[in-house]
């Protein structure tokens, strides 16, 4: 089923859009929320919370790429899980893990002035991922979006692990100089 088949089911309130968005988008949006969670159990309740989050949505939201809009709902619930969670231990799931990698390109916000540019920050990513090949993007946004490890990359990009991990590797260094020549100095991100 095509993505814009099943929003026209969430549009005619059609309890059968969960089923099909679950058979097409279940497998992916659970990896994404047991990766940041990093339990089975609080990722499946994640998926759910997201789902419900999607049928309260649609209407009036009309999303053009559906399983982009669901992974955003179930990432975003796995985040607010995260935060309510806060006793997890540091190294469970791959959010710390995949954010140590990039605090040299990108180090968290600790003042006004940094939260400011969170824009500017954003709109320039999104430029830098457009110079990159489709295979680097799809291994970068998977790691950093996704928050896959270099295994679960590898095997869907058909590479071996260490492929992964020099592509990871390069793509870092290429964001750290692209921030720096966009006038994203150490102190200004």
């Amino acid at each position: 089923m095509e993505d814009r088949e099943i929003t026209a089911m969430f549009q005619a309130r059609d309890e059968a859009a969960i089923s099909c968005a679950m058979e097409q988008y279940g497998a992916l949006c659970l990896t994404v929320a047991y990766n940041i969670l990093g339990n089975r159990g609080d990722a499946e309740e994640c998926v759910n919370d997201a789902l419900l989050r999607v049928w309260q949505a649609i209407p009036p939201a009309r999303p053009q790429v559906f399983g982009a809009y669901l992974l955003t709902a179930v990432r975003h619930a796995a985040l607010d899980r995260r935060r309510e969670t806060l006793a997890e231990r540091r190294g469970a799931g791959q959010i710390p893990a995949a954010l140590d990698e990039l605090s040299d390109c990108i180090p968290a916000p600790d003042d006004p002035e940094r939260i400011l540019d969170a824009r500017a920050l954003r709109d320039t990513l999104n430029r830098f991922l457009q110079t990159l090949t489709p295979d680097a993007r799809t291994v970068f946004v998977s790691r950093y979006w996704l928050c896959l490890n270099a295994g679960e990359i590898a095997e869907r990009m058909l590479w071996s692990g260490a492929r992964v991990k020099m592509s990871l590797s390069r793509t870092r260094k290429k964001l750290k100089a692209y921030l720096k020549k966009e006038g994203f100095s150490d102190e200004r991100i």
